[in-house]
């Protein structure tokens, strides 16, 4: 099942007990349980829990490991919100 966050609930995600998510591209990846599995370390994944790692994350990675890890990993995408 895949939900819809706003960037405030993805924020309230910031670390590993809190669920630590991330947002690539718009959509949530949930990454406590990735953490230590990570090749480039936890810290990096730390650092941006919470936030859009979108950036970062096509900085080192290619498609392949997004369309790998998307089916384990992802749990929504985020809302469009009204921009004043």
């Amino acid at each position: 099942m895949s939900d819809t966050f706003t960037t405030k609930q993805v924020a309230e995600h910031n670390t590993v007990e809190n669920g630590l998510y991330i947002i690539i591209d718009g959509s949530v990846y949930k990454m406590d349980s990735f953490v230590d599995e990570h090749p480039g370390g936890a810290k990096i994944l730390k650092r941006v829990g919470g936030k859009d790692a979108s950036k970062q994350f096509w900085k080192y990675h290619n498609e392949g490991v997004l369309k790998k890890y998307t089916p384990k990993l992802k749990v929504g995408t985020v809302k469009e919100e009204a921009k004043l």
